[in-house]
């Protein structure tokens, strides 16, 4: 086993990214690489939190893209030939590892939310949602290295490690390319991330107009939470952002408490919340979905629910 790469963007994502590779690692007896793009700073931070090796992939110029890194790190990896690579499930992190894999002629996990190493017959099985999140599809890939993206938020960040030593090895600078950045325009959020929220309130279909979502604010308020919704109230609708859309087309959240307020729980919206550490629901349907998955549930209105949830947190308080 020549060993585990991983490739991030940010650190955050390379921190969860390390985790996995750790445990992978220790399974099959050999190191991480992690490839750090431009950052050499950073490279200390990545050896105590895990990485064996880093790759120092060269700072980029102002009208490159990340793509520019593509020639490098296939070179690289024919040369070095790593059992496993893994990469975050970033947009731009998709596209680049769907370009190594090809150019490696090798297979990829797209969206990989675990991964386990079978000692017995030395294969990596490695788990993706499919059928808009009705079935868990088990993936083994024959060719090398074993690639997958990983969604952020996967897995959990892991923690430093003090007197840990590791190589730092820079990489040679990208060829030219023909492909140039012109302009890049930030996009400019209208509301917080909520991937980072502790508690999410999440609004669906139950809301008749959108006056009423400042229920779920003021739920959200007196918790410390972040209001998050369904696609219908996002694309239909357009009471709330896109970014705050919540499912299997949207974002993914792990927050220590969800609330739903009216949301059905199509298995959609309920993909993204698969990761909650408790689920509560309030739904006049006894039957919706969403009592099937959740801890906690509230069979009423939320028009009533709501209010009285609100007065006893602020008795409570």
């Amino acid at each position: 086993m020549a060993g585990i790469w991983i490739f991030a963007e940010k650190r955050e994502q390379a921190l969860e990214l390390l985790n996995i590779g750790r445990r992978l690692a220790a399974k099959t007896g050999t190191a991480v690489s992690a490839l750090l793009p431009g950052n050499p700073d950073a490279a200390r931070d990545y050896i105590a939190h895990g990485a064996d090796e880093v790759l120092l992939l060269p700072p980029l110029a102002a009208d490159q893209s990340c793509e520019a890194y593509l020639p490098v790190i296939v070179e690289e990896a024919k040369t070095a030939d790593p059992d496993v690579f893994l990469c975050a499930a970033t947009p731009r992190g998709k596209e680049l590892a769907a370009r190594i894999a090809a150019r490696l002629e090798t297979g990829l996990c797209s969206s990989c939310i675990a991964l386990n190493y079978d000692e017995g017959g030395k294969n990596l099985e490695m788990e993706r949602i499919a059928y808009g999140g009705a079935a868990i599809q088990k993936v083994t890939c024959l060719t090398r290295p074993v690639m997958a993206t990983i969604p952020p938020r996967t897995f959990e960040p892991v923690t430093a490690e003090a007197g840990r030593e590791g190589h730092i090895r820079k990489l040679p600078a990208p060829p030219p390319s023909r492909v140039r950045v012109l302009e890049r325009k930030v996009r400019t959020r209208e509301t917080r991330d909520i991937t980072e929220a502790k508690v999410v309130i999440a609004v669906g279909r139950g809301f008749e107009k959108p006056e009423d979502l400042a229920l779920a604010r003021q739920l959200a308020d007196a918790l410390g939470g972040e209001i998050g919704c369904t696609r219908p109230i996002s694309e239909e609708n357009h009471w709330l952002p896109q970014e705050l859309c919540i499912g299997l087309s949207g974002i993914q959240i792990k927050p220590d408490l969800y609330l739903g307020l009216g949301v059905s729980g199509q298995i959609q919206h309920v993909t993204g919340i698969r990761n909650a550490k408790v689920i509560a629901a309030v739904n006049k349907d006894e039957n919706a979905p969403i009592f099937g998955v959740a801890d906690f549930g509230i069979v009423g209105d939320l028009y009533d629910a709501a209010p009285k949830l609100l007065q006893e947190l602020k008795r409570g308080s």
